[in-house]
C-alpha cells in the first residue's frame, strides 16, 4: 500500500491486488454479519452491501474530516464486472424463451416498459431539482430494475465518460434502497390482491375438494380473508446452497467460454467506440456471450452449462460489487439526498401500479398473476432473488404457482438485463451534454 501526502492529507493508495483482497475480505465480513442478523437475510440484503458500506462510510468520514483519503485501483473491478455481465449473456438461451412462449415475452415487454417509466420519472425529478438529467437515469432503471450490478457498471460509466460526479455512489445507494423496499412491499401487495379480489388459492381449492357439502364449501370460502392475514413464516427464504458439485475441469471449460466471449467482446466494444457509439464496457462481451451460447444450443457442437456459468457469475458479481461499494465516495451524496429520496418514493409508487395494473390484471386476475405481481415488485426494485423471496412468502402460505416460478426467474435472470441495458443506453444518449 502506497502512502503519500497530497495538500497535507494522507492518501492511502490500494493497487488492484490490494483492492481485490479488501473486496474479498469485506464480502465475507458481510456474509458473517448477515448470518448473525436474520432480518438482513429475510430482506435479501446482499453480503457485498453489508460488508462494503462500512468501509465506504468510514472512508467518507475520514475524508470529510481531512484525515485520510482512500484511493482504489479499479482495474480488477472492471474485469470482474465484464465477466459477470458476460455470464448473463451466456445464460440467455433462446430455448428457454421459446419454452415460456407468449407469457415470457409479455412479462419481458412489461419489464422493458418499467425501465422506460422509471427513467422518465427519474429524469423529470432530476430536471425539477436542477440536476443533470443523466442523474435521473442513475435514480431510474439503472439501480431499480437493474440492481446493484447495473448500478455499479453504469455508475462508473457515467462518472468516467459523462463526468457525472457522484453517479456511482448514488446508483449503489438507490440499488440498496430498492433491495430493501422490493422485499418489503412484494409480499404484502400479493396478500392484498388475494384478499381484495377473493382469489381462490391452491391450498383453498385443495381443501374444498375434500369437502362434500355446499354449505361447508361456502364456510371455507369465507376464510379467504383470514388466510391472507397469517404471518409470513421466518423461514420463507429458501436455502439454495445444496447444489450439485461441479468438477474443476468442468468449471474450467465454461470459464474458458466466458473468457473467449470477453476477449472477442472487447474488440466489439473497441470498434463501436471508434465509430462514435459509447456503450457500457461490458456490452460487447454480453453480445458475444449470447451468440456463443445460442450457436452451441442450435448446432449441438458444444454445451454451455448454466450451473457452472452461474457459479462464475456469482463469484465475479460478489467481488465486483464489494470492490465498487468499498470505493464509494459517499460525501458526494450530501447535496443529492433530497432529490434521491423523492426519486425513490416515486419509483416505489410506479412499480406498485405496474405490478397491479399491468401484471395482475393483464395476466388473468388469478392466483398465478397475483404471485407474479409480487415478484415484479421484487426484481423491479431490486433483483431476481428479491422476487423469489416475495413469491416464496406468498406460495408458502397459499400454495405453489408453477407459472410464476417459471416466468419471473427467466425474465429476471437475464432477459431484463438485456432490455434494460438497451433502454439505458438509448435514453442516456438523448441527455448527454
Amino acid at each position: 500500500m502506497e502512502t503519500i501526502y497530497v495538500n497535507g492529507v494522507l492518501q492511502l493508495k490500494f493497487d488492484m491486488f490490494q483492492a481485490a483482497a479488501l473486496g474479498a475480505i469485506m464480502y465475507y465480513a458481510g456474509v458473517w454479519v448477515r448470518s448473525k442478523i436474520p432480518l438482513l437475510l429475510k430482506l435479501s440484503i446482499p453480503a457485498p452491501a453489508i460488508g462494503g458500506l462500512p468501509v465506504a462510510i468510514i472512508a467518507a468520514i475520514l475524508q470529510a474530516r481531512g484525515y485520510v483519503q482512500f484511493v482504489f485501483d479499479n482495474t480488477l473491478q472492471q474485469v470482474f464486472m465484464i465477466c459477470f455481465f458476460c455470464t448473463i449473456g451466456m445464460n440467455a438461451s433462446y430455448k428457454l424463451v421459446i419454452k415460456g412462449g407468449l407469457m415470457v415475452l409479455a412479462f419481458w415487454g412489461i419489464s422493458a416498459l418499467v425501465s422506460i417509466m422509471q427513467n422518465i420519472a427519474g429524469v423529470s425529478i432530476a430536471t425539477v431539482f436542477g440536476l443533470n438529467p443523466l442523474m435521473g437515469i442513475i435514480g431510474g432503471s439503472v439501480p431499480m430494475i437493474g440492481g446493484l450490478g447495473t448500478a455499479g457498471a453504469f455508475g462508473a460509466l457515467f462518472e468516467d465518460e459523462y463526468n457525472i460526479k457522484g453517479a456511482l455512489s448514488a446508483g449503489i445507494a438507490c440499488a440498496t434502497f430498492g433491495m430493501v423496499a422490493g422485499s418489503l412491499i412484494g409480499g404484502p401487495l400479493g396478500e392484498w390482491i388475494i384478499r381484495t379480489h377473493k382469489i381462490k388459492t391452491p391450498n383453498q381449492m385443495k381443501k374444498l375438494s375434500l369437502i362434500d357439502t355446499e354449505s361447508e364449501q361456502e364456510a371455507v370460502l369465507e376464510e379467504v380473508g383470514e388466510i391472507a392475514k397469517l404471518k409470513i413464516p421466518e423461514d420463507a427464504v429458501v436455502d439454495h446452497d445444496e447444489e450439485d458439485k461441479i468438477s474443476g475441469p468442468h468449471l474450467m471449460k465454461n470459464l474458458s467460454w466466458v473468457l473467449v466471449a470477453v476477449g472477442f467482446g472487447s474488440a466489439v466494444s473497441f470498434y463501436l467506440k471508434k465509430a462514435g457509439i459509447t456503450l457500457p464496457p461490458y456490452l460487447g462481451a454480453m453480445i458475444m456471450a449470447i451468440i456463443i451460447r445460442n450457436i452451441g444450443d442450435k448446432s449441438g457442437a458444444y454445451v454451455i452449462d448454466s450451473k457452472s456459468v452461474g457459479m462464475i457469475g456469482d463469484i465475479t458479481l460478489a467481488l465486483f460489487i464489494t470492490m465498487a461499494i468499498n470505493s464509494l465516495q459517499l460525501w458526494q451524496l450530501i447535496n443529492l439526498a433530497v432529490p434521491l429520496c423523492v426519486m425513490m418514493l416515486i419509483q416505489l409508487i410506479i412499480i406498485v401500479i405496474i405490478a397491479y395494473i399491468f401484471v395482475f390484471r393483464l395476466f388473468g386476475r388469478n392466483y398465478d398473476s397475483a404471485v407474479m405481481a409480487s415478484g415484479m415488485c421484487g426484481f423491479g426494485l431490486g433483483a431476481t432473488p428479491n422476487a423469489l423471496v416475495c413469491m416464496q412468502a406468498i406460495t408458502d402460505k397459499h400454495g405453489h404457482s408453477d407459472k410464476a416460478f417459471f416466468v419471473v426467474p427467466i425474465v429476471g435472470a437475464f432477459l431484463v438485463d438485456i432490455s434494460n441495458a438497451s433502454v439505458i443506453s438509448i435514453m442516456s444518449s438523448f441527455f448527454r451534454q
